[in-house]
């Protein structure tokens, strides 16, 4: 440890394991590294659960053919997106994070100190990448140069303005699903989400689509419409609060008049958020859309993939929005900790499944059975 890092006991070892990726499509390592060097505005963090997502696997095997404008970090990496733990040491001008710190490390990084970073908008910055996952542009190959390790190992580095605080109430695996849940949280923000409106939700029962649900309640949606298709998971997530929540199973029938039945006059809903991912069959994405009453503001989390047909005309002639919104800020991290640390929102439905680091590679192939968003899967490093 350098000179400009001050460290907590017990003393930080030399050396830690950590799971790392070798070649494409490879299972991951778990291998003896050295101890990541935090800088002067860094922290290292003791890395205690790291949540993996259903995508996971196919970032690690197919990533690079599909998106290959979109680079991994460079091989052998060590991947792993959403880690929490406490603080190991902080960097000799960091001064309101100290060693023993429970946080949730935000893995969005930007270059700190281009217009857009300047300006507190570093999701805009070129150089935006996931640490250990990906980035936006070759660009995002200086940001994996600055900060090369996941969460997939026992310590890990980050930049004390990517730490988010957690109340002593919430779990390091309850916070390891942070960037999950802070997706569906951003979108609302943008959306403007509040007591007056009424929302739609398409995949609400899943990873994504759960955070809407539970943060549209707490942002005091009048109503929230979820469509999906597992007519069980639905229910589930209508009895979270059944008086504000309506659900539709999207084999039961079409999106768009089943949501506008539920405004007043059949107007159409104030905001509509689309959590369903690349595979997903663009008509549902499109009756979201029509769904909207004029004004109406869509926001895209899901990533629905390819070229889909929408009448600019007709949106603008409704003053509608259509919004991509790809993370969120460590800001609205906070506020998300705040708010369970205050009672306003639990994540006490989520089912934590949890793995030991030797056991990566199974827990990874075993998300594909899963209990909709309700599960929630973390290694334990």
């Amino acid at each position: 440890m350098n000179a400009a890092v001050s460290t907590a006991t017990p003393a930080i070892p030399k050396t830690m394991k950590a799971a790392r990726m070798h070649k494409i499509a490879g299972p991951l390592i778990v291998e003896d590294l050295p101890v990541p060097q935090p800088g002067s505005m860094d922290v290292l963090v003791r890395v205690r659960s790291c949540g993996i997502v259903p995508n996971l696997g196919n970032i690690l095997a197919n990533w690079p053919t599909w998106f290959p404008h979109m680079p991994q970090p460079p091989l052998p990496a060590i991947f792993g997106l959403d880690p929490a733990g406490e603080v190991a040491a902080v960097g000799s001008q960091v001064h309101n994070i100290k060693p023993g710190d429970r946080v949730y490390v935000n893995p969005g990084r930007s270059c700190g100190s281009c217009r857009h970073c300047r300006r507190g908008d570093g999701l805009s910055c070129q150089h935006y990448a996931f640490q250990g996952y990906f980035g936006f542009s070759q660009h995002a190959m200086q940001t994996f140069g600055d900060y090369h390790t996941g969460g997939l190992g026992e310590y890990m580095t980050a930049p004390a303005s990517a730490i988010v605080a957690l109340p002593d109430d919430m779990s390091f695996d309850e916070a390891a699903r942070l960037g999950y849940m802070g997706t569906g949280y951003s979108a609302l923000k943008k959306a403007n989400v509040g007591p007056t409106d009424i929302v739609l939700v398409n995949g609400i029962s899943g990873t994504l689509g759960i955070s809407c649900a539970v943060f549209g309640l707490a942002r005091g949606a009048k109503k929230i419409l979820g469509t999906g298709r597992d007519a069980a998971l639905l229910a589930e997530i209508k009895a979270l609060a059944p008086d504000r929540i309506e659900v539709h199973s999207i084999n039961d029938g079409p999106i768009e008049s089943w949501a506008r039945s539920h405004t007043v006059n059949g107007e159409g809903v104030d905001a509509f958020i689309d959590c369903n991912g690349p595979g997903a069959a663009h008509e549902s994405f499109l009756q979201g859309l029509r769904s909207l009453r004029r004004g109406g503001v869509a926001v895209d989390i899901g990533a629905v993939a390819g070229e889909i047909p929408i009448d600019v005309h007709y949106m603008m002639d409704n003053n509608q929005r259509l919004i991509g919104s790809a993370w969120f800020t460590t800001a609205e991290g906070q506020e998300m900790a705040d708010m369970v640390g205050s009672g306003v929102v639990s994540f006490g439905l989520l089912e934590t499944q949890g793995s030991p680091l030797a056991q990566v590679n199974e827990a990874i192939s075993g998300i594909a059975v899963r209990h909709g968003g309700f599960s929630n899967f973390v290694i334990h490093p």
